[in-house]
């Protein structure tokens, strides 16, 4: 992916890794998951930021190199 899209994948991801480890059963973990799910895409739908005010965005990554790389 040359695009955005990365970084969205880079946070789904960390959010796969989370719930391998069940730290979704926890509260802090279960937290962390719903900040990482409001920098994706278009951010929290209106229903969570209502069930969940309190909840700070993480910092998304930024994707730098958007060069096709030779695969040679």
């Amino acid at each position: 992916m040359l695009t955005q899209k990365q970084a969205d994948f880079e946070l789904f991801f960390s959010v796969v890794n989370l719930m391998n480890k069940k730290e979704h059963f926890h509260l802090e973990g279960f937290t962390k998951i719903i900040s990482i799910r409001a920098s994706m895409n278009k951010g929290l739908p209106e229903s969570l930021k209502i069930a969940f005010p309190n909840i700070i965005p993480i910092l998304r990554p930024t994707i730098d190199s958007q060069v096709i790389k030779d695969p040679l």
